[in-house]
């Protein structure tokens, strides 16, 4: 069951949580890992507020995909065949959200909200661990089919990602690097592109089954995207470990909030 009538002093205070969102994201990402928790606190149901979120940040993720987009270069083939099961995962996932009842939901989304959680707190070290085993050349070799493997692979990401989709990026990176991959930027690029395509189609899904709260929807749209705007020139001056530290800790919180409440 939808909010469907959100007062004003709760769209203001979704907007201040996707203004606060949108600055964590230009700086560390995890934004999700702050307006999730704000949304369920706000009485949005879990089913909707997942299928909310993801419809609302959709948007945002086109700027990273082409920030990117060069790094697309010489790995077309990579984009096109990765595209297929992407897709075919997000709406896998989709289906699956909208099979499961918000009391499931309920149960369910203190783990996701503490793995995601863990996956963002640990991102430094699998980068890290990225960083040792693949080459950074600017235009380095990539491997020019993806296997049959590689794909069911993305599949189960992007079921993952349709689903609940909190840490569904560094988990791509992971994968890309296992798949023989050599250079970090075009795993970025395909990370970001391979989101849009999960991602999109799991936001049309629920904004045609009707589980999208559209005013809350908006304001968290406008406050995400204001909130990396007024941060973007400031993001390379803050400390990404501080804000990774406090968003994990938020993260750790809400995960604990949800347990004790559900």
């Amino acid at each position: 069951m939808l909010l469907s009538q959100p007062t004003l002093s709760q769209l203001a205070a979704i907007a201040a949580v996707s203004a606060i969102s949108g600055a964590v994201n230009s700086i560390a990402g995890g934004g999700t890992l702050l307006t999730f928790p704000a949304l369920l606190g706000l009485g949005v149901t879990p089913v909707a507020a997942n299928a909310t979120s993801t419809v609302a940040l959709w948007p945002g993720s086109f700027a990273s995909m082409m920030g990117y987009r060069r790094e697309l270069q010489g790995a077309e083939r990579w984009a096109v065949k990765l595209a297929i099961p992407s897709l075919l995962g997000g709406l896998t996932g989709a289906a699956l959200l909208m099979a499961t009842s918000d009391e499931q939901f309920r149960a369910i989304v203190p783990w996701l909200v503490f793995g995601a959680t863990l996956l963002f707190a640990f991102q430094g070290k699998v980068m890290q661990w990225l960083r040792h085993y693949i080459t950074e050349v600017p235009h380095g070799p990539t491997p020019i089919e993806p296997t049959r493997a590689m794909m069911l692979g993305q599949y189960v990401v992007a079921i993952y990602g349709g689903y609940f989709g909190a840490g569904a990026g560094i988990v791509m990176l992971a994968a890309f690097g296992l798949m023989g991959m050599t250079n970090i930027h075009r795993m970025n690029g395909l990370k970001n592109f391979n989101g849009i395509c999960f991602n999109g189609i799991a936001a049309i899904t629920f904004a045609v089954k009707g589980l999208v709260n559209w005013p809350i929807a908006l304001v968290m749209a406008l406050g995400s995207s204001a909130g990396g705007y007024a941060m973007s020139g400031l993001a390379q001056k803050v400390p990404q470990a501080w804000v990774r530290g406090a968003v994990s800790l938020i993260g750790i919180g809400s995960a604990v909030w949800l347990f004790v409440s559900r």
